[in-house]
């Protein structure tokens, strides 16, 4: 049977039952558990450092208000972060390489924070569909490009992260075959796509920690926006 390169971005199903699920209830094992004793391993000590410092730069703008979101967006960057590098290693699935998984984490709380800025502050919130100082023939066709920016934002969430991810994972099969098939003819060329092939995985790496990121930043902003 011949796989296509796309085939790793299918859902996995065993015995009928889809394993979407499973995959996304997995990685919250990895994480240490706090412990109630005084002196911790050096692991749980790192984790609680990379906490509490992504939380104090992520929140550092925002007013006391937006302190509320604090554990629900630390907890989504360090979900994504999980799925994203467990989605790094042989023969697994990376879900977050799913348009819909994305979208409903983006539509839901995007709504959540478009919401809060018109039950707190409608007007400041419906003020941000037209700029200050705007000439009056053209208040109509920027309260329309303004509206459609605003409901293009969870799109351009959801579509980032996928397409960044998606990406970097076609091209790695790509070149990973690319060096399988010219290992037994020309040993030289398969000995740097080999090499290229580890500099792209590290780069992976450091893409699917930097989208994670983004993602929660670019929430963080949309909040700013409204609390």
């Amino acid at each position: 049977m011949i796989l296509s390169f796309f085939d790793q971005f299918t859902s996995p199903v065993f015995l009928g039952i889809p394993l979407m699920a499973l995959a996304l209830v997995l990685p919250w094992i990895l994480f240490p558990k706090p412990s109630p004793q005084w002196i911790t391993n050096r692991f749980i000590t790192l984790q609680g450092w990379f906490i509490y410092r992504f939380t104090q730069q992520l929140f550092l703008p925002l007013n006391t208000p937006g302190h509320n979101w604090a554990v629900l967006l630390t907890s989504l960057m360090l979900f994504l972060i999980s799925l994203n590098m467990l989605g790094l290693l042989p023969y697994t699935f990376t879900p977050t390489t799913q348009l819909s998984l994305n979208m409903g984490f983006a539509v839901p709380l995007w709504l959540a924070t478009v919401l809060i800025g018109m039950r707190n502050q409608p007007t400041v919130a419906l003020g941000h569909l037209l700029p200050e100082g705007t000439p009056t023939p053209l208040i109509p066709v920027l309260i329309i490009i303004e509206t459609i920016s605003l409901f293009i934002r969870p799109i351009a969430l959801g579509v980032r992260l996928t397409a960044n991810l998606t990406a970097g994972h076609l091209l790695i099969q790509l070149i990973a075959t690319a060096a399988f098939v010219l290992a037994p003819m020309m040993p030289t060329v398969a000995l740097l796509t080999a090499t290229l092939l580890f500099l792209l995985t590290l780069l992976e790496v450091a893409v699917a920690m930097i989208q994670a990121y983004v993602f929660v930043l670019l929430l963080s902003l949309y909040l700013q926006e409204n609390v």
